[in-house]
């Protein structure tokens, strides 16, 4: 009978792939060992295995790398060489442990073929120099649930990207693909696609294709140097809290809230329907990286956007589930929690040890290590409006006090709370300079 492969064994695998760094050609001795290092750093973090030989340093953002060196946002969402290269220039200028994170920052003209309606973005509806805006709407009516239920994928076609893309508003005119059943009905299904909007709309995808083909082949290009520049990728894989994609992505705030209320059991429904499907992506992402981890940003489970009986019902349950599916699988999930948790951190004890990696923003840092801090590793805290607004000598004064604190036997790594969109570079500097210095393990 052959043998089962456990969790740890899968999650033991994955890390050997991705310290291994097959395919790398580093650009000398010196930046394979730092990647290794990096690597090995994360691991005791997030395993508790071991103490590291120092505080790690992770600095996650979207702009700021290239609003550091000169770049605006445009820019960087028009200018694919631009972005690298502030990105290339970031990562020598500063050395954090890990490498950055280019795709978040996406294409501008895939958005613009395709007619993008549930963001704007710098130089589209908005300043060159601003960042992204989210455009609040419903792109899933109240009485759509036993849709979306019923058929995720299908829904996702045929009414959610009609109503979030301009450009494939004609995709509601196609049947469902699972009518498409021997030879009597297949001339009829092929009916949809001969009519010139369907055509209209096949052909933006093709053009959006292209751009992102052509986008991805230098992005890509780019990941590969900061890796044999010395510095690993931090998340492999990336998905949201099951209540989030309903929230988030098809509902919008206010319509979730009511629905909380009004159809309890429907919205229930759905984010267990959609559990497995975060699951599975994730595990795409890590599987194609080799890196064996996934990035899960928080967003309505915050201090504030629910009660903890809300949370109970309708956040924590699924959220947990994807996390332990995810551990299942050798996966680390690393759930990025902005603004506070601190109503929230009783729930983590539920978790196995060592499943998951939390980057927190404004939660108690002491109280969620007294919590966890010996199942469940920790990082974040550092605030943006401390790293914008402040000093050199305060900043390094803020992470001294992490480090002595939730950092002390390890567990802690040194990040800033948010997504940063923008940097001052003598605070940034003092973050992760001091870290390297400071936040060595005797």
């Amino acid at each position: 009978m052959e043998k089962k492969v456990t969790p740890a064994e899968k999650r033991e695998a994955r890390f050997r792939t991705w310290s291994a760094a097959e395919g790398i050609q580093f650009e000398s001795p010196e930046a394979e060992t730092t990647y290794k290092k990096a690597i090995e750093r994360f691991r005791d973090v997030a395993l508790l295995e071991k103490i590291p030989d120092r505080v790690p340093v992770l600095a996650l953002g979207t702009f700021f790398e290239t609003a550091l060196h000169g770049v605006t946002a445009n820019e960087a969402m028009y200018d694919v060489d631009k972005m690298i290269d502030a990105h290339v220039r970031f990562l020598k200028d500063y050395r954090p442990d890990y490498g950055g994170m280019a795709p978040l920052i996406g294409w501008g003209k895939v958005f613009e073929i395709l007619d993008y309606k549930q963001y704007k973005w710098p130089g589209h509806n908005l300043p060159k120099d601003s960042v992204y805006q989210y455009v609040e709407g419903e792109y899933m009516m109240a009485d759509e649930y036993d849709a979306l239920i019923d058929d995720p994928t299908d829904f996702w076609l045929r009414t959610y990207m009609p109503r979030a893309f301009g450009a494939l508003e004609p995709l509601k005119m196609l049947s469902p693909f699972t009518d498409m059943w021997e030879m009597v009905l297949v001339t009829v299904q092929m009916i949809p696609f001969g009519i010139p909007p369907v055509q209209g709309a096949l052909k933006a995808l093709i053009d959006a294709g292209n751009e992102a083909m052509a986008w991805i082949e230098k992005v890509g290009a780019f990941d590969m140097r900061q890796k044999t520049m010395g510095f690993p990728g931090m998340f492999g894989g990336a998905t949201k809290a099951p209540f989030d994609m309903v929230a988030d992505t098809l509902r919008g705030t206010r319509a979730i809230m009511i629905d909380m209320y009004r159809q309890p059991d429907k919205v229930e429904k759905a984010v267990e329907r959609l559990t497995p499907l975060c699951i599975k992506q994730a595990v795409r992402g890590a599987a194609a990286s080799g890196i064996p981890t996934c990035f899960i940003p928080l967003h309505k489970g915050a201090d504030g956007f629910m009660s903890d009986a809300q949370f109970r019902r309708f956040y924590w349950p699924t959220l947990k589930a994807v996390i332990v599916g995810l551990a299942e699988e050798g996966i680390v999930a690393v759930p990025f929690c902005e603004g506070s948790y601190n109503t929230r951190i009783e729930y983590l004890k539920e978790l196995p040890k060592a499943s998951s990696f939390w980057l927190f923003d404004r939660t108690d840092m002491v109280k969620v290590k007294q919590a966890i801090g010996d199942k469940i590793g920790i990082g974040g805290n550092v605030p943006a409006g401390l790293l914008l607004t402040g000093t050199p000598e305060s900043v390094k004064a803020y992470c001294k006090g992490l480090i002595d604190t939730v950092g002390k036997g390890g567990g802690y790594m040194m990040s800033w709370g948010t997504s940063m969109d923008e940097g001052k570079a003598d605070t940034m500097h003092a973050m992760i300079d001091f870290t390297k210095e400071y936040g060595v393990y005797k």
